[in-house]
């Protein structure tokens, strides 16, 4: 049994070796893409310094590879931290939970991924979206929101691993703050968005390699586990020294969690919020092909499901069993609350587990997290200053334009979230504070973001007043259930869980309730041409010739022609979307001709389909991992057997290893012909270098 006190995380590893897998693995990847951005720059007909390329991949990416980039990109620090300390304080519950609060979101956002390519496939952000359909006012307010999401994800990104780093490392926080952004800028300025989706693929090669390393050793190999009964014996004894309060018997080993119901609805409200309101994901919906974008998502969340159910279950309860061992990092302490809100129990089981080569693989894990994810968010971050702030509201830029201030965006991007995840620091903020408050900040502007479009009853008027609704409600409610519950409203307070789900509940529902209410009162016109009529604001950059920017030609078809004009044309909102003259010569042409013909072979009513079979999909998979499995166990207070635990286990087991398959060798098979060929011209290439002597 764990003494009560508190000590300080034992650190294993020295300040040389945090900074070196820091500064060290993000100049491999610098490396590694520069070399990616020659070859593909060499052999094939997609160039970066073509901003369709760089801000969209030139909407061209197969699902594999976006499977793998939603993946990356969803598995932040908190999935991998987050997941584990509340599985350490609720038990098993909590890792389902948090798997549940991530996965039925991006379903949902498979169907609205459809929705994109039908309805606005030559958009770069949702925001354009909001521009065209509803004006100026909606469009500030959804960027907004955007902004503080990216805010809340960078934060959550940055400091997360910082904490986890400075624990196993003794490496300086704030320095680990600047260093990790500024690093991933580096890769991301040099690839653009294809790049992310290159690095993506690595990260998730060695993060389901790292999984696997711990799930077999906590399960199979461990001296001080080894094996599924020994957990379970651990389990039975932690519950009897150390019970969860609110859980039946006081058991780790039961869904009849009170405070995994609590958790299950912070995490679905951060989840929506996270998916709905990041331009990361759309900016990997928009740059998927549009016959596979809803089958990317699909496997893409039923993929990462299998991270945060398997990993936070492994260390999680790896870490509540072991607490008692001297190779735990605080024996004979158990790890402090602040401690467990930094993220550390995932280290310390680590730590636990592997000594110090589990340290060394839960610092590369929580780098691979931190990096994947940040490099989706400085492009989403640029994509919103320089499309919807710069080109909307200072002037129409060229190709060329767009990618100079997109380069600059991000090496300024960087250096921001470095500051302000130093200013988070020294406010006490850290990884737990802002996970739960994503969801009170975030969740009004969900529904209402998800139904500009996807619902043509729309309107301005639902979709501004029904998010400033929910905003106000949300903000009364998370004061209230702050000072009722725990009687003082303050920051600490504010970030625990009953005072979270009292501001994000009324959050989402009464914006739904007011925006759905609203839009019936209020409709929209049902009218999409000037969504699909916003085209790729350039696709010039590699050369010298500036576009001159125009309005987008809205025509009664429903997709655009393949020739614009300079004639002006609103529509019945009277909105001009801007784009630029597209027809000049240009070495990056074909990208520009490839993207258009993609355009113009879109099937709408194929796409509808492909959104309607992916509602129901999506929703048979939430109705089953939220209420088929675990509400049952949780109405009959089910307590497990050590026969179900092992079954449980094995399915984690099995999901997880089904998952590596889609993440890491389907992107291969996709692409096996073009791997193949470049192959052969890089032999080829080197033949010709030796024969002419060079």
């Amino acid at each position: 049994m764990s003494q009560a006190g508190e000590r300080e995380f034992t650190k294993l590893l020295s300040p040389a070796t945090g900074y070196g897998v820091v500064v060290g693995l993000g100049a491999a990847f610098a490396v590694l893409m520069i070399g990616f951005t020659y070859l593909q720059r060499r052999f094939t007909r997609f160039d970066t310094n073509n901003a369709s390329e760089f801000a969209t991949a030139s909407r061209s990416i197969k699902p594999g590879l976006i499977c793998a980039g939603i993946v990356s990109a969803w598995t932040w620090s908190a999935t991998l931290l987050q997941s584990s300390a509340a599985t350490y304080q609720s038990g098993l519950s909590a890792a389902w939970w948090y798997g549940v609060g991530g996965t039925i979101q991006i379903g949902f956002f498979a169907a609205i991924a459809a929705k994109v390519k039908m309805n606005a496939n030559g958009a770069t952000t949702f925001l354009q979206i909001c521009k065209a359909r509803y004006g100026t006012g909606c469009h500030i307010l959804f960027t907004f929101y955007a902004l503080v999401c990216a805010h809340i994800v960078a934060g959550s990104l940055v400091l997360g691993a910082s904490a986890t780093i400075n624990a196993l490392t003794g490496a300086s926080i704030e320095a680990c703050n600047f260093l990790l952004p500024i690093g991933i800028a580096i890769y991301v300025i040099a690839g653009g968005l294809r790049a992310t989706f290159i690095c993506d693929f690595t990260h998730t090669v060695i993060l389901f390699v790292i999984i696997y390393l711990f799930m077999f050793s906590a399960y199979a190999t461990s001296p001080a586990l080894g094996s599924i009964s020994s957990m379970y014996k651990l389990l039975v004894e932690a519950a009897q020294t150390t019970p969860v309060e609110g859980n039946e018997q006081g058991s780790y080993l039961t869904m009849k969690s009170n405070s995994g119901i609590l958790f299950a609805g912070c995490t679905i409200a951060s989840g929506f919020s996270g998916v709905f309101c990041d331009q990361g994901y759309w900016q990997r919906a928009i740059a998927s092909r549009p016959e596979s974008t809803t089958r990317a998502y699909m496997l893409g969340g039923l993929s990462w499901f299998a991270i945060p159910w398997a990993f936070g279950t492994t260390m999680g309860l790896s870490s509540r069993a072991l607490q008692s061992t001297p190779a735990y990092p605080t024996y004979p302490y158990a790890l402090s609350a602040s401690q467990q809100s930094a993220g550390l129990v995932a280290p310390a089981a680590a730590v636990a587990l592997l000594g110090k080569g589990g340290a060394v693989a839960i610092l590369l894990a929580t780098f691979m997290a931190a990096t994947s994810a940040a490099s989706a968010e400085l492009i989403a971050v640029s994509s919103i200053v320089v499309y919807d702030i710069f080109g909307t509201y200072w002037k129409p830029l060229s190709g060329k334009q767009v990618v100079f201030w997109s380069h600059l965006v991000i090496a300024l991007a960087a250096i921001w979230f470095g500051a302000w995840s130093c200013i988070l620091h020294k406010a006490k903020i850290d990884l737990g504070w802002l996970f739960y408050i994503q969801g009170v900040c975030l969740t009004p502007a969900v529904v209402p973001i998800g139904l500009t479009v996807s619902w043509g009853r729309m309107s301005r008027i639902s979709a501004f007043y029904g998010t400033i609704f929910g905003t106000v409600c949300g903000m009364i409610g998370w004061m209230l259930g702050c000072w009722k519950v725990y009687g003082e409203i303050n920051t600490v307070n504010l970030a625990k869980p009953y005072a979270a789900i009292s501001g994000s509940a009324p959050g989402l529902v009464m914006s739904t309730l007011a925006t759905l209410i609203l839009a019936y009162f209020f409709p929209g016109s049902n009218d999409w041409t000037a969504t699909r009529a916003i085209h790729q604001a350039d696709d010039e950059a590699s050369t010298d010739s500036k576009g001159e920017p125009v309005s987008a030609h809205i025509a009664s078809a429903p997709m655009p022609e393949k020739n614009f004009t300079d004639e002006k044309h609103q529509d019945a909102n009277s909105t001009t979307v801007q784009t630029v003259d597209v027809n000049a010569e240009s070495p990056g042409e074909a990208n520009e001709t490839y993207e258009r013909e993609i355009i113009e072979e879109l099937d709408l009513g194929l796409l509808q389909k492909v959104f309607v079979r992916a509602s129901i999909i999506s929703s048979s998979m939430a109705m089953i991992i939220t209420f088929i499995v675990p509400i049952p166990m949780f109405a009959a207070h089910y307590v497990f057997s050590l026969g179900f635990f092992k079954f449980w286990i094995v399915a984690s087991f099995i999901w997880v290893f089904l998952a590596g398959s889609f993440c890491i060798i389907l992107p291969v098979w996709e692409s096996r012909v073009e791997l193949v060929s470049i192959c052969k011209s890089l032999l080829g290439f080197a033949r010709i270098k030796t024969k002419t002597g060079y």
